[in-house]
C-alpha cells in the first residue's frame, strides 16, 4: 500500500469540522481546554480502552453511545479527569447532550473524554458556557484541527498531529488524527486520548475490529513509565464520503485500511513516546528473528520499559547489559546465546553484543551515535521470522520533577 503524509489532522478527511476553546477549566487562560469535532453525517465508529479497572466516567458512556456503531462528534476537555467521582457519569452525560442540543444531533451520537487530574469534580459550567463559541468556531481547515489538538493537551510540550492519504478500492481516501500522552503511559493502552477520521467507507463491525488490529501493534507497544492510566480512548470516526465501496468484510480493501490506520497510530504514537514527560529522546525497540510475534513484542516492550535501560539512554551509555537484563525477564521463549545488540541513530549504528556476550566497540562513537534524539535499539533475536517495534523514552530528572507536583 502507498500513502503520502499530508498537511492537517482530524480535517483532513471529508465532512469533518474541529474547533478548541479556553473555557476555564484549566486556570491558565492562555490554554484551550475544550475540543470538539463534528462530521456533517452519522458515521460508523468504534473504539478501544484503557485496561485498567479503575476508568473514567467519559468511557462508561463512550461504550454505552457506541454500542450501536455509529457517532457524529467528540467532545473532549483537558484539565480534569472526570474520574472517582461520585457525579461523573452525570457530567459525562451532560457533555454529550449539552454538544448534541448545540449540534442538532443525537446525545447518543457523542463520543465523550476528559483527561487531567483525577479525583476532582469536573465543573459543568464552563463547559456549557463556552459550547456557542466553541460551535460557532468549527472550521474544516487545518487551524481547527490544530485548535483542538491543543485543547487536549495536559503536560505535553507539542501538539501531536497527522494525516495520511491513500487510495482504497480505486478511491482516495485521507485519514487523519490528533492524540495527547507525555506520563502515565504503559501499554494497555496509555495515559492517552487519540481521535482519528477517516472519509473511507467501512462498516462498524470491521471498524471496530481494525481498531483493535492498529492499537495492538502503535498505541499497545508504547511505554513512558509503566503506569497505566485511567481514561485512555482510541477513537475512530468514519465518514464514508470517500466514495469507495463499503469494507464490509476482509479483503484487499480491509488490509489496506488496516494498513493505512496503522500507519497513522504508529507516527502518533512514536510523537507521544518521543513528548513523554522530561525526556529528551525517543526510544525505539526494533526486534528481529523472534519465535513469534508474541515472543517480539515481549522482547520490545521488556526493553523499552526497563528504567536502567532508560536511564542509561538519558546518560548516551551504551550499557546492552541492561538490553540483556530487560530480555532475560521479559517472558519471552528466546535463547540468550544468540542475542545480538546495536544502537542506532542518524550519527550512525554500532554493534555492542554478539551471541549474548559483548564485543569491543569504541565507547568515543557509541556516545555519538546515543547523543542523538531518537534512538533504535537494535535486538536480533536468531530464533526465527517474528519481528515488533516498541517505543519509549529516556529516563530524565525532570520526570520526576514534573510528577512531584503534577496536582499543585
Amino acid at each position: 500500500m502507498k500513502y503520502t503524509f499530508i498537511e492537517g489532522s482530524v480535517t483532513a478527511a471529508k465532512g469533518f469540522k474541529a474547533a478548541g476553546v479556553h473555557c476555564g477549566i484549566r486556570k491558565n487562560k492562555s490554554k484551550r481546554d475544550l475540543g470538539l469535532i463534528y462530521c456533517e453525517k452519522k458515521c460508523t465508529a468504534a473504539a478501544v480502552y484503557t485496561k485498567n479497572l479503575v476508568q473514567s466516567s467519559p468511557i462508561t458512556i463512550c461504550k454505552q453511545n457506541l454500542a450501536d456503531g455509529f457517532a457524529q462528534a467528540v467532545i473532549v476537555n483537558s484539565g480534569n479527569a472526570n474520574t472517582c467521582n461520585f457525579d461523573g457519569d452525570m457530567k459525562a452525560m451532560q457533555m454529550c447532550k449539552l454538544t448534541a442540543d448545540a449540534l442538532g444531533i443525537d446525545a447518543a451520537d457523542v463520543i465523550v473524554a476528559s483527561t487531567g487530574v483525577i479525583g476532582q469534580i469536573l465543573p459543568i459550567e464552563p463547559i456549557a458556557d463556552s459550547m456557542v463559541q466553541l460551535v460557532s468556531e468549527l472550521t474544516y481547515d487545518n487551524e481547527g484541527a490544530t485548535n483542538c489538538a491543543e485543547a487536549i493537551m495536559t503536560t505535553d510540550t507539542v501538539k501531536k498531529e497527522v494525516a495520511i492519504e491513500t487510495t482504497i478500492g480505486g478511491k482516495t481516501v485521507r485519514i487523519g488524527g490528533i492524540s495527547k500522552g507525555s506520563g502515565m503511559i504503559h501499554p494497555n493502552m496509555a495515559t492517552m486520548l487519540c481521535f482519528v477520521t477517516t472519509d473511507a467507507a467501512i462498516s462498524a463491525e470491521m471498524i471496530q475490529k481494525a481498531v483493535k488490529s492498529a492499537a495492538d501493534d502503535t498505541f499497545n507497544m508504547i511505554s513512558i513509565d509503566g503506569d497505566t492510566s485511567t481514561n485512555d480512548t482510541l477513537s475512530v470516526m468514519a465518514s464514508g464520503l470517500a466514495g469507495n465501496d463499503e469494507i464490509n468484510c476482509e479483503g484487499q480493501d480491509y488490509q489496506d485500511f488496516v494498513e493505512a490506520l496503522t500507519v497513522v497510530c504508529r507516527e502518533l504514537a512514536k510523537k507521544m513516546a518521543k513528548d513523554g514527560e522530561g525526556a529528551t529522546k525517543l526510544l525505539v525497540c526494533k526486534v528481529s528473528g523472534a519465535k513469534t510475534l508474541n515472543d517480539a513484542k515481549l522482547i520490545s516492550k521488556s526493553v523499552i520499559c526497563s528504567s536502567l535501560l532508560k536511564a542509561a539512554m538519558f546518560g548516551a551509555d551504551a550499557n546492552w547489559g541492561r538490553v540483556l537484563c530487560a530480555i532475560g525477564y521479559s517472558g519471552a521463549d528466546v535463547d540468550v546465546h544468540k542475542i545480538n545488540v546495536s544502537f542506532a541513530s542518524e550519527a550512525g549504528r554500532i554493534d555492542v553484543c554478539k551471541n549474548g556476550a559483548g564485543i569491543e566497540f569504541s565507547e568515543d562513537i557509541a556516545k555519538e551515535i546515543l547523543i542523538r534524539d531518537e534512538i533504535d535499539i537494535i535486538v536480533q533475536a536468531g530464533d526465527g521470522e517474528a519481528a515488533a517495534e516498541a517505543y519509549g523514552c529516556d529516563l530524565t530528572y525532570d520526570y520526576v520533577k514534573i510528577n512531584g507536583d503534577y496536582r499543585t
